[in-house]
């Protein structure tokens, strides 16, 4: 067989997908046509790994996006469950402490960002030579 073992063919690319789509493993070799067998030989292959890697890793970059869209909607909802005069005192409570935990955290990472960003310049500031 020309290639065999070597190529990341569209079966592979199918069976990445279908492993981020099905429930297991045997309906992800099922929706490809391969056995269950040839699939767990496939993820044991360095090449396949990092597809799937891959594929993983920008499945979760869409859903983190698509939760970053909903804070604005979540927030609001936080603040009207917090100033309604019908809301319980426990929940009223429970909503305030999480908007001041969350902007307590963002603060945080606004302060760790800065400091990151002003050691990243530090270090690529150039040095002075020692033949001067």
């Amino acid at each position: 067989m020309k290639g065999h073992g070597t190529k990341f063919n569209s079966k592979k690319e199918a069976a990445v997908a279908a492993l981020l789509t099905q429930k297991n493993q045997e309906e992800a070799a099922r929706a490809v046509g391969i056995s269950v067998a040839t699939l767990l030989r496939w993820q044991k292959v360095p090449e396949f790994q990092k597809a799937y890697r891959e594929a993983r890793r920008a499945a979760h970059s869409q859903s983190i996006a698509r939760l970053q869209q909903a804070t604005s909607a979540a927030v609001s909802t936080l603040l009207r469950v917090m100033v309604d005069p019908n809301t319980p005192a426990s929940t009223k409570v429970r909503a305030a402490d999480s908007v001041l935990e969350h902007s307590a955290k963002s603060i945080e990472l606004e302060d760790i960002d800065a400091r990151v960003a002003e050691l990243e310049r530090a270090v690529d500031l150039p040095k002075p030579s020692l033949k001067e």
